[in-house]
């Protein structure tokens, strides 16, 4: 056999390769037979809606936390949601982005208001937040019901007041704040998605 330049260059590097694999520990049959745990595996999953536009995508939103009392669990992965018939698995790039806006330390968690004359937001409770808007709701009702038109007919409209369901609502969830809202006079009335 003749030995060629490029067949001693190729046979030295091998040999320099092996032996630098041999003595950091590189066994095949060690690293074949383990395998390596998949992330997901002791996760809580999800199904959501995302809630970016009124295309009305679904979720799979991953957490880890037992569920018990004093552990918090915490989204760390969000994917679409391949059963689902809107978006079947893909998600735009916002969709996609989610889980920065859920772990986001800017996130509102509470009810914020901002007094008349104020010029800062400040934190409140829920209680106050929903009997504020039950009492502000009230009042206009009581001030702009009309209870009959031109004609005399009985119609009990209120015009001032208008509703927008949320992009993560469901057509059942829209249905039933439709007729909530109908059963109070309400005329203007929208669900932003048609999931």
């Amino acid at each position: 056999m003749k030995l060629t330049r490029r067949r001693f260059l190729q046979g030295t590097g091998a040999t320099i390769g092996a032996t630098s694999l041999a003595a950091l520990g590189f066994a095949p049959e060690r690293v074949l037979a383990q395998t390596r745990e998949f992330k997901l595996a002791h996760t809580r999953e999800t199904r959501n809606t995302c809630t970016y536009c009124s295309v009305g995508c679904g979720l799979l939103m991953y957490s880890l936390g037992d569920g018990s009392r004093n552990a918090r669990s915490r989204i760390f992965h969000i994917e679409g949601d391949p059963d689902h018939p809107v978006n079947r698995g893909t998600l735009c790039p916002k969709g996609a982005s989610l889980v920065d806006f859920v772990n986001s330390p800017d996130r509102l968690v509470t009810p914020e208001y901002r007094a008349p004359g104020a010029d800062a937001w400040k934190p409140v409770t829920w209680e106050f937040a929903l009997d504020r808007i039950a009492r502000r709701m009230k009042d206009d009702r009581d001030a702009n019901l009309v209870e009959r038109n031109g004609q005399g007919v009985t119609v009990n409209r209120w015009p001032t007041f208008g509703v927008l369901a949320a992009s993560a609502s469901s057509n059942e969830t829209g249905y039933l704040t439709h007729k909530v809202f109908r059963s109070m006079g309400v005329v203007a009335i929208d669900n932003q998605a048609r999931v």
